[in-house]
């Protein structure tokens, strides 16, 4: 993964390859090959609690459709088929991609394929998924960014009693509000309590040039004034030769600078800051529009995140550029304009979808329950 996303023209190369005719024969004859016992062996695996194998399957890979899909009507059918019609067990696809994604993650014998967006939704129907088959509420993220109602009421001790509690019909198609970034939270982080505060982020591995991006960024922010007007996050992750280059660099007056390695609590450093620089990583994207962030992004893998661009200028609350130097003056035209923050972060909050979690994971407890069900009815019948 660090080679392919280091040197991304293999990346592409092997992505398009794989959506060609020839590559999808190809991956299915190299899955077929060498995973179908290590799979069937993971699938055949029973609970201690129970001593039964799983009632229901989730795929959240875009490789693991196809050949689950074939291991368990092999299954199912004690070894007499690999055909769809011979599968009991449930199937469900939650595809992680946003704006784009690869023709593996789509096999039309699912039972349900939950899609985050509308262009996705299209490309499951092209890859002849039924509508009746596809459920689009949005992208799952972690807890620390759904609702506050949410995160209090969920316990994982009893998650049930959050599915009683809330309403659930179209909850993920409208954004709640922006939670208010207290005085508290940015004091916490030890940050400035009244700066405006712009997040750099290169995803966990801090890739993505993201030193140059530091520095033309506290250039054009620090040169504003003689004293702070602004302060920079840079988050490295695990780049420690990033982290240790921008700690050690001057920095001019006009910004207050705080450089990071990897931090588990993203959600507070989004919530706590007023626009993101940031590559453009399904999840990030998704996590930044709950936050209502403006979002600049300044890198994508060809073919899996490139269609996350369109999907977040299209949706009117952020830029793409290479460039550091345009990046920085975009992020500082935005922050010398009011008007073109409050409509940005008003454009992130519509794309969001800050309950698709839930909504997900409530679904797929309707399924489960409702294969036992039927389970259950059917041994009462024949007794």
């Amino acid at each position: 993964y660090k080679l392919m996303a280091k040197y991304t023209f293999l990346w592409d190369i092997f992505y398009r390859f794989g959506e060609t005719d020839l590559g999808l024969w190809l991956n299915d004859f190299l899955l077929t090959v060498f995973c179908f016992d290590p799979f069937t062996e993971c699938l055949e695996k029973t609970f201690p609690s129970t001593g039964k194998r799983a009632d229901m399957v989730v795929s959240v890979h875009p490789l693991c459709q196809d050949l689950p899909l074939k291991i368990l009507a092999h299954i199912d059918s004690n070894g007499l088929s690999k055909e769809p019609q011979a599968r009991t067990t449930p199937f469900v696809t939650v595809v992680t991609d946003l704006g784009g994604a690869h023709k593996t993650w789509f096999n039309p014998g699912v039972d349900k394929c939950f899609v985050p967006s509308d262009v996705l939704n299209e490309k499951a129907r092209s890859r002849g998924l039924e509508p009746s088959q596809i459920v689009q509420y949005g992208l799952p993220i972690r807890k620390g960014f759904w609702s506050q109602e949410e995160r209090q009421d969920f316990s994982l001790e009893n998650p049930a009693g959050l599915f009683e509690k809330l309403p659930w019909q179209g909850r993920s198609r409208q954004a709640g509000a922006k939670e208010q970034k207290s005085e508290s939270l940015r004091s916490k982080l030890g940050i400035d309590e009244e700066l405006p505060a712009v997040l750099v982020v290169g995803g966990g591995d801090g890739m993505g040039g993201i030193v140059d991006i530091g520095k033309a960024l506290g250039d054009k922010l620090g040169k504003s004034a003689s004293t702070p007007t602004y302060q920079l996050v840079i988050v490295c992750g695990k780049n420690e030769a990033a982290q240790k280059q921008l700690s050690g660099q001057k920095w001019a007056p006009g910004v207050k600078v705080h450089v990071k390695g990897f931090v588990n609590n993203m959600d507070e450093w989004m919530r706590a800051s007023d626009a993101l620089v940031t590559k453009a990583g399904p999840g990030t994207i998704a996590e930044a529009s709950i936050c209502g962030l403006p979002c600049m992004l300044f890198a994508y893998l060809p073919g899996q995140e490139e269609g996350n661009v369109p999907f977040v200028e299209n949706s009117g609350f952020g830029k793409y550029s290479g460039d550091p130097k345009v990046i920085a003056d975009t992020v500082c035209s935005w922050l010398n304009s009011p008007d073109k923050m409050e409509s940005m972060k008003a454009a992130a909050l519509a794309a969001a979808r800050p309950s698709a979690t839930l909504d997900i994971a409530k679904d797929l407890a309707d399924i489960a329950f409702a294969k036992k069900l039927t389970k259950d009815n059917v041994l009462v019948r024949v007794r």
